[in-house]
């Protein structure tokens, strides 16, 4: 006679969030590499490649990040982009509309990815709670 039996018991924790020092860190360092690379291969004319790449940045980093980790993220992020991904290289500026737009992209896609990341850990907790229980013999009689 074959039993089935589940192999994995027990709860699998939530992964937890990098601490935000770190996700920090990861932001100053990646969004320097990427502006480099951006700046090497296609030059400093092409700030929508730059923020399209920081932005995809933005989001992988906010996928192992808290929510309190985004504006900083966000900011560090545009700081490479304005001071080093348009020309003059090296000076920040301020434009309203376009530094404006810039910064809610960056916010956005960390909010995004923050949120996804945690809508996929609740739904993959709410399976395991409601699929993972002990199976059940088939058709056992009742006892009185």
């Amino acid at each position: 006679m074959i039993e089935w039996v589940t192999l994995g018991t027990g709860s699998r924790p939530v992964p937890q969030p990098l601490t935000t020092p770190l996700v920090w860190s990861g932001a100053f360092g990646g969004a320097l590499a990427l502006v480099a690379l951006l700046n090497a291969l296609v030059g400093t004319d092409r700030p929508g490649l730059a923020l399209t790449a920081l932005s995809l940045l933005a989001a992988l980093l906010g996928v192992r990040s808290r929510f309190a980790a985004a504006p900083g993220t966000a900011v560090l992020c545009w700081l490479f982009l304005n001071g080093f991904a348009i020309p003059p290289a090296g000076v920040l500026s301020w434009a309203a509309p376009r530094d404006t737009f810039w910064l809610a992209c960056l916010l956005g896609a960390t909010l995004l990815g923050t949120t996804l990341s945690r809508l996929a850990h609740a739904r993959a907790a709410y399976h395991r709670l409601t699929t993972g229980g002990t199976p059940q013999p088939p058709d056992e009689p009742t006892r009185t």
